[in-house]
């Protein structure tokens, strides 16, 4: 069995292939009851390096330290903390993203990407 073009990619079609000993062609058998559970609330995520649906803040690094705040229902800004759940994130272990305690909206780049604005919007991807 080979990963076709040696492509790490979301749904890459599985192909047979003369052997050549590429990381495309090398699997591991893990049983059901030995394989890794996922991390769940109050755990790390070792991977992306946030504990899952544990509350934080996300704040500048400019002199007022101000707090990444939803304003508008979709738009980012920085705002003097308020304790509400516009300025309260969380990691998201299914969808592998940064939620709003709000709305449960991730960040969204306009554009798929080819844009420079950001804002929250309903989680239809992840970070990977």
């Amino acid at each position: 069995m080979d990963v076709d073009g040696g492509q790490d990619v979301e749904n890459r079609n599985i192909i047979v292939w003369n052997k050549h000993g590429g990381l495309n062609q090398q699997w591991d058998v893990i049983y059901v009851d030995e394989y890794p559970a996922e991390p769940v609330k109050g755990e790390l995520n070792e991977q992306f390096g946030l504990y899952v649906e544990r509350p934080f803040y996300i704040t500048s690094e400019l002199g007022e330290h101000r707090l990444l705040t939803i304003i508008d229902s979709k738009q980012l800004a920085i705002k003097t903390k308020n304790v509400t759940a516009q300025q309260t994130w969380f990691f998201d272990q299914t969808s592998l993203t940064i939620k709003n305690s709000q709305n449960k909206k991730s960040f969204n780049i306009n554009s798929n990407g080819a844009s420079k604005q950001i804002h929250v919007y309903t989680t239809n991807s992840g970070w990977w």
